[in-house]
């Protein structure tokens, strides 16, 4: 009862939609008190990931998998990361893009749809 009650409490105070059963790992952190941010119910998020506001977390229609987001990953603000993909350790998604595909370890993803500046 508690979980569902933070979540209701989150979703009126900060407009987070951050559903009880999403997996985090420590230290996250969820820019601007988490406005405007949406996670999938079943997404992983590791450990140290920054999440900047305006953020969606998602499934993609025609799938049924959704993110896995490892540690030590920055998603910039506005960014959509959807669909059956795995967002690599230390990977960084620059604001405003629209992640469709696994993005590697250490990578740097910009654009829509994103694209890989660095790997």
């Amino acid at each position: 009862m508690l979980p569902r009650f933070l979540y209701v409490l989150n979703r009126i105070l900060f407009s987070i939609a951050l559903p009880p059963s999403v997996t985090l790992g420590r230290n996250v952190l969820f820019g601007y008190s988490g406005l405007g941010i949406v996670v999938h119910a079943n997404c992983v998020i590791g450990n140290n990931v920054k999440i900047s506001q305006n953020v969606t977390i998602g499934g993609r229609s025609g799938h049924v998998a959704v993110p896995v987001i490892e540690d030590d990953v920055e998603i910039g603000a506005g960014a959509c990361v959807l669909g059956p993909i795995r967002v690599g350790q230390g990977a960084k998604i620059g604001a405003n893009a629209v992640v469709l595909n696994d993005i590697p370890p250490g990578a740097v993803a910009v654009g829509v749809p994103a694209t890989l500046l660095r790997n």
